[in-house]
């Protein structure tokens, strides 16, 4: 049953960032590489390569750290997707856009997120930060692009 998906999932939100504790910069479309998402300034090769999140987990984040909105440039992640549940996708491949990556894990939060979402805003993202993921096979990912579970 965990092979079983009710449908892809979409890209909601890309972003990267090109620096050191700079802004996170929304994107229409990304190049993935090897190293991850070109631009970001994390491009390295292995298990956190690319980040993601889930679009259905940013209201309970929001929730859980009393604001109104827990906007995806906030939380530091690469790519929102929408529709599919990312959980099930660690140890797993996908195609995300033309790429395909595996999923290495979770994506835990870090100290930032006291700063962008004020006290307590660590403990809101636990838990809903999302998974990491490696690079298989390069490729271009854009808005609205499909993420698909590979068996």
């Amino acid at each position: 049953m965990a092979a079983r998906w009710a449908r892809p999932g979409r890209v909601a939100w890309l972003g990267v960032r090109p620096a050191r504790r700079a802004p996170v910069v929304a994107v229409a479309v990304a190049e993935i590489g090897p190293a991850g998402l070109a631009g970001d300034r994390r491009e390295a090769p292995g298990r956190r390569a690319v980040t993601l999140i889930q679009a259905e987990h940013l209201p309970v984040i929001a929730a859980l750290a009393g604001r109104g909105a827990a906007p995806p440039e906030a939380l530091r992640r690469n790519v929102v997707v929408a529709g599919v549940n990312l959980l099930g996708l660690r140890a797993r491949r996908f195609r995300l856009g033309t790429a395909v990556l595996e999923g290495a894990g979770l994506c835990a939060p870090c100290s930032r997120m006291e700063e962008a979402l004020g006290p307590g805003g660590y403990a809101a993202v636990r838990g809903h930060g999302g998974i990491c993921a490696s690079v298989v096979s390069p490729g271009v990912l854009r808005l609205g692009d499909a993420l698909v579970p590979l068996d």
